[in-house]
């Protein structure tokens, strides 16, 4: 068992600095033994935290999808308000990359209930979503994983659009979610005001044989209703901080939406690249023009 210590991330100088410099991160940090130590012997914690916020590793793995073969398992269930499936989808699909160009192939694909219509069309959006980031469709070229400043919106369809919201809040967790009405910057988990509703904790742990600091971001008690972010817990390994899993819990409501998920990634480094190798979802939400949908998937992929 770890021995834990409160430390605050900041002296008085740099209390004085936060006034000055926005980048200083002023809140508390609940430290184990080993990261303790580490600070003493030098380990800067302000440079980690602009790391957490300024990370790009996670979204460059997803973008390095599109340039590497891959077979994936895609399990995709769609469930009703009694927790029974009245949905869902079993497939295999193999990426093939030659040329600078993608392809596709299903190898297996079983569905139940009307997960499709009578055109072959999604009858629900985020089995719609979910085959827009990871299935592809004819042959798409001229893709990088280049990843430079921050998200790019790629197009204005609605797919297109409602990805670019997704990307946000899972490659850009700290700051502000563009798009989605009524949230303001309360997905924004290092905004001074947002920062004092959590508790943060930087540990040092084991994961798959990489040693690893773990960064943990959990609502205090009296602002759970407050905030985004339920649970923000990310695996960096220390040897270049790349990140090899991520977990997440979000929910928020509104008059016109409410939304409840849990997420899952874990990664693999594997030619050269780090890339996802396991994706869980499991969400509830709804939209005002939209019926309530209830989804879990879990996609595996291997290289």
């Amino acid at each position: 068992m770890y021995k834990i210590a409160f430390i605050l991330v900041f002296i008085s100088q740099l209390a004085i600095a936060q006034s000055k410099d926005s980048s200083i991160f002023s809140q508390p940090i609940r430290m184990d033994d080993y990261v303790v130590k580490a600070v003493r012997k030098g380990f800067d914690v302000q440079g980690f935290i602009r790391r957490v916020r300024n990370d790009t590793t996670f979204y460059k793995a997803f973008r390095s999808l599109h340039i590497v073969s891959y077979t994936a398992l895609n399990d995709i269930k769609v469930y009703d308000k009694k927790g029974k499936v009245q949905a869902s989808l079993y497939s295999k699909t193999k990426q093939k990359v030659a040329n600078g160009c993608r392809t596709m192939d299903v190898l297996e694909e079983k569905t139940t209930g009307d997960f499709y219509n009578r055109k072959h069309q999604y009858n629900y959006y985020t089995a719609e979503l979910y085959a827009f980031l990871f299935f592809t469709e004819g042959k798409k070229c001229g893709e990088d994983d280049v990843v430079v400043g921050a998200l790019k919106k790629a197009g204005n369809s609605k797919n297109e659009s409602n990805s670019y919201k997704l990307k946000q809040l899972m490659f850009n967790p700290g700051g502000k979610v563009k798009g989605i009405p009524l949230m303001g910057d309360k997905s924004n988990i290092f905004d001074p005001d947002v920062a004092k509703m959590y508790d943060f904790k930087l540990l040092s742990d084991e994961y798959e044989g990489e040693d690893c600091y773990v960064f943990k971001a959990i609502p205090k008690k009296e602002h759970i209703k407050d905030v985004v972010y339920n649970d923000f817990t990310t695996w960096f390994r220390k040897s270049d901080y790349s990140i090899v899993a991520r977990d997440y819990s979000l929910s928020y409501k509104t008059l016109v939406y409410d939304f409840d998920v849990r997420m899952k990634v874990r990664m693999t480094h594997t030619h050269g690249k780090m890339l996802p190798n396991r994706i869980e979802y499991d969400g509830n939400w709804h939209v005002f023009t939209k019926g309530r949908e209830r989804v879990k998937f879990a996609t595996s992929l291997s290289y």
